[in-house]
């Protein structure tokens, strides 16, 4: 039996071996400095090519950037995929007083500027990457991204009044939410990522208010095609907490598709090198093609 914090470290490490990969084209979608969308061209040649809008993980918090994951949409892209790398705000660098790990999100920034990046990429795409084919656009988010990426395709249904909502379900093949911090209830149980969640929500006066708004396990149904994709052996953002989103799709009368790998982690998900990425990609191509 393989020792799992020996497994978990070695999986981390390889995910974070691989040099950055520049992008092909950038674009801005305001004026912060991390408001930006970094763009990849199919590798293959082919001019048109379903569009694949990434969303990093990193917990919300701002030492972790969109730079881990271009090995992951250099991948894509040599999947024949377009593909759209968004950065966000995300929490502050210094550790409130008393804690150890940076602070985890920024309310309202964060949604602010995914709900932003995401009504913008169809119009960037078209002026920057002309082979994406916004048609066919799947959303895919490791971790926090995995969170951000099926709130963003949850949008109309946010409660009435949120500055947030969309009219009518966004324009999406689907979404592929790669190890989601899925349901916020079950991840504050289990102490996800050193109490993020809490966090990303402004602190636990705020949670009861805000949860509604942000926790996917809480915008259900959608109407969007989903699938959850997640490591039996994740310890980061343990199964249970896609096992609880999934039953609560269920419940709500919506089937949210579930892969589980066997003996994978937190990080073969988003590592070119690992098995488990091939996977990803191909549950995207499923929705995409």
């Amino acid at each position: 039996m393989p020792d799992p914090a020996a497994r978990d470290a070695a999986e981390e490490a390889s995910a974070f071996s691989h040099p950055a990969v520049a992008p092909d084209a950038s674009a801005v979608y305001g004026a912060h400095p991390d408001q930006v969308v970094d763009f990849y061209a199919p590798r293959d040649g082919r001019e048109r090519a379903p569009l694949v809008v990434v969303l990093h993980g990193g917990a919300w918090r701002a030492p972790y950037d969109r730079r881990h994951v271009t090995p992951f949409a250099d991948f894509l892209a040599r999947r024949g995929f377009a593909v759209a790398n968004v950065e966000y705000r995300r929490g502050s660098p210094i550790p409130r007083q008393g804690g150890e790990a940076p602070v985890a999100g920024r309310w309202p920034e964060t949604f602010d500027d995914v709900a932003a990046a995401l009504d913008a990429v169809p119009a960037l795409a078209a002026a920057h990457l002309p082979q994406a084919d916004t048609h066919r656009m799947v959303l895919t988010g490791h971790s926090a991204g995995g969170q951000l990426a099926l709130w963003a395709a949850a949008r109309h249904v946010l409660p009435p009044g949120s500055p947030w909502r969309l009219p009518e379900p966004p324009p999406l093949r689907g979404v592929v939410a790669l190890a989601p911090i899925a349901h916020f209830g079950r991840a504050v149980e289990l102490g996800v990522c050193g109490g993020a969640v809490t966090q990303l929500l402004g602190g636990e006066e705020a949670f009861e208010e805000r949860a509604g708004s942000a926790d996917p396990a809480a915008l259900l149904p959608t109407g969007i095609a989903t699938t959850v994709v997640q490591g039996r052996e994740d310890r980061d953002v343990p199964y249970a907490v896609a096992d609880a989103f999934v039953e609560a799709a269920a419940r709500a009368g919506e089937t949210v598709g579930l892969t589980l790998l066997e003996d994978v982690g937190h990080f073969p998900l988003i590592d070119p090198a690992a098995d488990a990425c091939a996977v990803v990609a191909e549950e995207i191509a499923q929705l995409a093609f």
